[in-house]
């Protein structure tokens, strides 16, 4: 059987390690290890999947896992990775926040077993006196070093508060804690994070003197190089109300042919003999993966009949009413596409038909001046398509 670090490495998660054979050593046994998550919005986004199904990965192995949601840290604002001031949220703000993403994680780790645990630091870091913790846990830290992360040094052109500065130090304290309370000596996180957990590492030696791990993911982009989990319409969320299960499928079923067999790899549990299959196939097959690779991740993160429902892409389809008078005088196929409201333009209609990305019930167009009437209706209704990513039905009303 493959250790975890072989697992993960494998399957595309690791970017950074601290200790490679120290960390192989430790999650050889029954060990534990922890993320944090921010509560800065009510759901998290695709763009945290690759943290999320690495937590869930360790703990299907047989792991302890442990999820920080970070009811006191988000009132700091982490700077890692950003070049302006996080917005700052109100206390009422956090803790409906803290509901939606206990839910979210829920999903991928049943918190309610002997191996899970889903924590928040508000417990711990808001009872802390100032004083107290400057002279036990600041004491620790050197301003040379904490300037000298990348978190920092991104910063300090724009500017770098002095509440933002502390965030290491915070995030530093929650290793430590969960050391001595959980014995939990592995953290993983985004690559942006890796200054920060370098200095738990640190605080933990200094304090406990013991050795601890961290672990870093890369920060994922598409093949095209466009943001991960980002769609022109915005955030691809966990939350099924923020954003549909049909249109997180489609989200899945329109990766590019690049991403297949990496996306499988990191957001499904397919055995990976399954997933190299899958991506070496070419041209149609190729759809197949897709197929698989979106079904397999919408059940993951809504479940069974959520992906079933969401492969039956007609029954989701999109629809376009038109009265039987209207559509009995006849429908430019321009107009019909325009009312669907994915468009930009009538000029782009033209451009899409002339280039041969029209199709009417599976049929392309071939002139941009045809008129759809109840000759073309199967059923009550047509079905027309943009390329292979946009679908809709025209219906009588």
């Amino acid at each position: 059987m493959k250790d975890m670090l072989t697992t993960l490495k494998e399957r595309g998660f690791i970017q950074q390690l601290s200790d490679e054979e120290g960390t192989r050593r430790y999650l050889s046994g029954n060990s534990s290890a922890y993320i944090g998550f921010d509560p800065t919005a009510g759901s998290l986004h695709v763009g945290n999947l690759v943290p999320i199904m690495a937590l869930s990965h360790c703990w299907r192995a047989g792991h302890t896992a442990i999820a920080i949601v970070g009811g006191a840290t988000a009132m700091v604002g982490d700077p890692s990775g950003k070049t302006e001031l996080r917005q700052m949220l109100t206390v009422e703000q956090i803790e409906q926040n803290i509901k939606g993403l206990k839910k979210q994680l829920s999903t991928y780790i049943e918190f309610d077993s002997d191996r899970a645990k889903l924590l928040n630091n508000g417990e711990w870091l808001s009872e802390f006196k100032y004083i107290d913790f400057l002279r036990d846990i600041g004491r620790c830290f050197s301003v040379n070093r904490m300037l000298a992360a990348e978190s920092s040094r991104m910063r300090l052109k724009s500017g770098l508060n002095f509440i933002e500065f502390n965030y290491m130090v915070l995030q530093a304290y929650d290793f430590l804690r969960l050391a001595q309370e959980h014995d939990c000596l592995l953290q993983m996180g985004g690559n942006d994070q890796w200054g920060n957990i370098v200095a738990g590492i640190d605080l933990i030696r200094r304090v406990e003197s013991k050795e601890a791990y961290g672990l870093t993911f890369p920060l994922l982009t598409t093949s095209s190089g466009a943001k991960m989990g980002k769609t022109a319409s915005g955030a691809v969320w966990l939350d099924p109300e923020w954003t549909k299960p049909y249109d997180y499928y489609q989200f899945w079923r329109n990766s590019e042919d690049a991403d297949v067999r990496r996306f499988l790899a990191l957001f499904t549990y397919l055995p990976l003999d399954e997933v190299n299959r899958l991506g070496a196939l070419e041209g149609e097959e190729l759809n197949e993966a897709k197929k698989i690779l979106a079904f397999e991740a919408t059940r993951i993160t809504h479940g069974q009949r959520a992906a079933e429902e969401a492969a039956d892409w007609k029954r989701n389809m999109a629809e376009v009413n038109f009265s039987a008078a209207r559509l009995s005088k006849g429908l430019a196929v321009i107009d019909v596409f325009s009312e669907s409201g994915m468009f930009r333009s009538k000029g782009e209609i033209r451009r899409l038909i002339q280039q041969g990305g029209g199709y009417l019930n599976g049929e392309k167009i071939t002139d941009f001046e045809y008129t759809v009437t109840d000759k073309d209706l199967k059923n009550g209704a047509a079905e027309l398509r943009a390329g292979k990513k946009k679908h809709f039905r025209l219906v009588v009303s």
